[in-house]
């Protein structure tokens, strides 16, 4: 089959690789129909590079139809449509039990001191072959894929619940703003966009801050208050909330944000160290770019709470913890537990009324050949690009 495969730093390349086959009893193989370039594979693009391989197999936004079972599956079958979330879970532990799947005991990679496994993202998740190809094996079957049904909505609004949708779902639900409340949103990458329409859905007034126009753009089509980046954005979200700030934050940015020259050369530094040099500057350094987290910390009112969704990697990064302190903020942060809200999210994604605003998010729709091309693109934030749905 065609598989996308890391080769280095900003070196990708479909290649012919081996067909996945059936391994354990409650595996299901899957021919993928649409896949998505997430931005935390741009992490893997450019910076996450020691705990990748030659060859290994990127993406975990998929969805297809199912080709073979094992003889334990009961629960989906050939030729059924699903949805593979991107968190490997066994549906039976104590964590996935809590609602907890993101940390399953099951998949947890305990040899990296990770929780659970996750599909095409680095050996610290477990290494295991992703979405951006045209087939994938898929463990723990009879939990994990989401089916669904012909129901003359967009394949693309399913896909969605992979990954992003519940992940913004989950930073808006941690972020627990207040009735009529103000929720602030920093970032409107495919995440921050959906988290501010959900905010907006369950009737919190939302003010979103980004940097890029288009992306601005796109949000205020939407009824949603933007505000350009800033050094003082903080000041100008108080300004707007009768000097007291947001009631809650979403840093829907991660380690990539601007505005943090120093990270930046200290990441740019770990992408050129020989691997296991690079794992121990990773294993002890903060190399995150936090000017992002920094500004929600300092723009959310006293009391309120901060919710991260975006993907931090530095063990050691900085905090401002005697403003966190006498602030009395709520901090709360995970990767999303994408199984506990799909039935919160799937009567909004096949309402006719698309209250999310589903079909206005896909940027850019192009054949697998052309994913190595499209996360150049994506990370330059050029062509207007807000999110890529591959298709093989």
């Amino acid at each position: 089959m065609k598989a996308l495969t890391w080769q280095g730093k900003r070196q990708l390349s479909v290649e012919e690789v081996p067909d996945p086959t059936i391994q354990e009893p409650t595996d299901a193989i899957i021919r993928i129909t649409s896949t998505a370039i997430c931005g935390s594979d741009l992490h893997l693009y450019e910076l996450m590079g020691p705990y990748l391989h030659r060859g290994d197999i990127l993406g975990h936004e998929p969805m297809g139809i199912v080709e073979e079972v094992g003889s334990a599956v009961t629960n989906i079958k050939r030729g059924d449509k699903v949805v593979v979330p991107f968190n490997i879970a066994c549906g039976d532990c104590f964590m996935c039990n809590l609602g907890l799947q993101s940390q399953c005991e099951t998949t947890q990679v305990r040899e990296t001191g990770s929780g659970a496994a996750l599909f095409g993202y680095t050996e610290l998740y477990g290494s295991v072959p992703g979405g951006q190809a045209e087939y994938l094996r898929v463990p723990f079957a009879n939990y994990g894929p989401i089916k669904v049904g012909d129901t003359g909505i967009p394949d693309e609004h399913y896909l969605f619940l992979s990954d992003i949708l519940p992940t913004a779902w989950q930073a808006v639900d941690y972020a627990d703003v207040p009735d009529g409340g103000t929720l602030a949103v920093f970032g409107l990458g495919p995440v921050g966009q959906l988290a501010s329409r959900i905010g907006r859905h369950l009737g919190y007034r939302v003010i979103a801050v980004e940097r890029i126009p288009e992306r601005r753009a796109m949000a205020e089509r939407h009824g949603i208050a933007t505000l350009d980046w800033s050094k003082s954005c903080a000041d100008d979200l108080r300004e707007v909330t009768s000097g007291r700030g947001p009631d809650a934050v979403i840093d829907a940015v991660g380690m990539e944000s601007h505005g943090s020259p120093v990270a930046a050369a200290a990441q740019a530094a770990v992408g050129v160290l020989p691997h296991p040099v690079a794992k121990l500057a990773m294993s002890h350094a903060g190399v995150d770019r936090l000017a992002a987290l920094h500004a929600a910390i300092d723009a959310v009112r006293r009391g309120g709470t901060v919710s991260l969704s975006g993907v931090y990697g530095g063990e050691a990064d900085p905090m401002p913890m005697l403003k966190m302190f006498d602030k009395q903020i709520q901090l709360r942060m995970g990767q999303c537990n994408v199984r506990r809200w799909i039935s919160d999210l799937l009567p909004l994604v096949e309402d006719d009324a698309d209250p999310l605003a589903l079909s206005d998010l896909v940027t850019h729709r192009v054949p697998l050949d052309r994913a190595p091309e499209m996360y150049e693109i994506f990370q330059k934030k050029e062509d207007g690009c807000i999110k890529v749905v591959l298709q093989p």
